[in-house]
């Protein structure tokens, strides 16, 4: 099979050379073992005092929800203000979650809505802080490193799982809920501290920052203009959706296939999560020697393959080595699925399309909570799973149609030199909308080739905030031909343009090339201005520009 890397990849540990890398990751894997903790405290205090299944695969729904709400928002907030920041708030909000959720369990209050109530909250933390700090890792490390570095925090969380529910379930079974919930809390202190301590240096733009509703539409204009990045996401909710039962539904499996208790749960989690950590050393070799696809398809086979047999076994160790073969496919499909929306995506916009990616994803999550729930409350639990490895197995499948690329390195960073046009209005940052249209004299046995390179400038500046674009040929001459496009102010012009990359120009010089033998390109620069306003309004009057 080919390879999926030119270049040998970076061992898996490389990114902890970096300090600041590897002291946010040791605590974000400290407050993940409280968290795994409180999981289970929270899903076996579900099935213990809930009278309906359904509220039982709800736990982990609900601290999905979050992510697919606020997500969108949450990534135009990480690429406009400071990541670490947003890390900081969002690490604080499921700390104090946790500390409510131990408050009221102390007065004996454990009602199942308030228990999904508060998971809900500390998904919001979730959904604020991990987009932003795996946009981060980009900012911090090599870009060389991130296949490495997004697989160790794959790792590291699933290895957690095989410390953090067997730990989580003895102190369950021997000091209950409560003391788990408290312990939860005191972990959410160690990123925190991590994150006050460490700064790391970020690549500055000139222009101002986005508005909000600009920032999210161009975040869902660049997701809906990337086939890669689309390709993913359609895969990742399907995973999501169809894989999920083995971890939504596993406290049932525990209490009614295998009759047993919190420590065997506990011990099931422990094999998902030793799966998980032999794949993700396994990672980095196997990325040179399987294309991303492969690695996809493999990992679905291998969760559908786990799903199966938990339906048919009744035995704790069988349950075990199933569920550590799930939980290496469960690691190498999100490490995979990852890693090709952060290289397909350049550093301006790297947290909204995780964030989208995000949404759509844990969104898929929780629906598949919920309707395997469902399907174990109206038919059985054994259907279930087999339902849902039927469905994992169809991801696999849908390779054919939506494959995951290969891609090794990202091309699309900007190429930062743009030098701005003379003008001889006094424009605001605000101005606008702006108006670029740009003339070109073609002949008639060089169109073909003219109309590729238009198709990929359109895509190019799509891509970077031309909006209404549009390709138009005189009737009446028809050498000449007019390519425009409008950005909202004059602000978002440069934007767009300090946006570009260096294969982006190369378009435009490929276009000089084509016209050299006629004449060069003409390009207009207009800015909007409402028939019948004042001189002095707002918007300028219209100029005209010549390059």
């Amino acid at each position: 099979m080919p390879s999926n890397e030119e270049n040998p990849s970076p061992g898996l540990l490389a990114p902890l050379k970096n300090p600041i890398f590897r002291s946010i990751f040791v605590a974000s894997q400290l407050s993940s073992l409280g968290w795994l903790m409180q999981t289970v405290a929270l899903g076996w205090l579900m099935a213990t005092v809930a009278s309906s299944d359904v509220l039982v695969a709800l736990v982990q729904a609900s601290s999905t929800l979050p992510a697919f709400f606020l997500a969108v928002f949450v990534g135009a907030i990480a690429d406009n203000y400071s990541r670490r920041v947003v890390m900081i708030v969002g690490r604080s909000l499921m700390m104090a979650a946790s500390a409510m959720l131990t408050i009221l369990m102390a007065f004996g209050i454990h009602d199942p809505w308030m228990i999904l109530a508060f998971s809900f909250l500390d998904g919001c933390g979730i959904a604020l802080s991990d987009p932003a700090w795996r946009a981060s890792i980009g900012d911090i490390l090599e870009r060389r490193h991130l296949p490495a570095a997004i697989t160790l925090l794959n790792v590291g969380f699933n290895t957690v799982r095989s410390v953090g529910p067997a730990l989580g379930g003895i102190i369950v079974a021997a000091f209950g809920p409560l003391v788990t919930f408290a312990l939860t809390t005191l972990g959410f202190v160690a990123p925190l501290t991590a994150l006050w301590r460490n700064k790391w240096k970020v690549q500055s733009s000139s222009l101002p920052r986005e508005a909000l509703m600009t920032a999210i539409y161009d975040g869902l204009r660049f997701t809906a203009i990337s086939s890669e990045i689309k390709s993913t996401i359609v895969r990742g909710t399907l995973f999501g959706f169809a894989s999920t039962s083995t971890l939504a539904l596993l406290p049932l499996i525990a209490r009614d296939i295998l009759k047993g208790g919190p420590v065997g749960y506990g011990i099931m989690m422990g094999g998902f999560g030793a799966g998980a950590l032999l794949a993700g050393l396994m990672n980095p070799r196997l990325r040179q020697t399987l294309t991303q696809e492969w690695l996809v398809v493999l990992a679905c086979l291998a969760c559908a393959a786990c799903e199966v047999a938990l339906a048919l076994t009744s035995s704790l160790a069988i349950a075990t080595v199933c569920l550590a073969l799930g939980g290496a496919g469960w690691v190498t499909a999100w490490s995979g699925l990852g890693v090709n929306v952060q290289l397909a995506s350049p550093r301006w916009i790297v947290g909204r399309t995780i964030s989208i990616y995000s949404a759509f994803t844990y969104g898929g999550i929780a629906a598949g909570s919920w309707f395997w729930g469902a399907i174990v409350q109206n038919y059985s639990l054994p259907s279930a799973m087999a339902w849902s490895a039927v469905a994992t197995a169809g991801v696999a499948v849908l390779g054919f149609k939506l494959p995951i690329s290969n891609r090794s390195e990202s091309e699309l960073e900007p190429s930062g030199a743009f030098c701005a046009p003379a003008i001889a209005l006094d424009l605001k940052p605000r101005s606008g909308p702006i108006l670029v249209s740009t003339e070109y004299l073609i002949g008639e046995d060089d169109v073909d080739e003219f109309l590729a390179i238009m198709q990929k400038r359109r895509y190019a500046q799509s891509r970077v905030g031309a909006r209404q674009w549009t390709l138009t040929r005189d009737v009446q001459q028809p050498s000449r031909w007019v390519q425009a496009y409008r950005t909202p102010t004059w602000t978002d012009f440069h934007r767009l343009h300090h946006r570009l990359t260096e294969a982006d120009k190369h378009l435009d010089r490929a276009l000089l090339k084509l016209t050299a033998a006629t004449s060069p390109p003409r390009t207009n620069i207009l800015v909007e201005r409402p028939a019948g306003a004042a001189r002095k309004s707002y918007f300028p009057m219209a100029y005209l520009s010549h390059k």
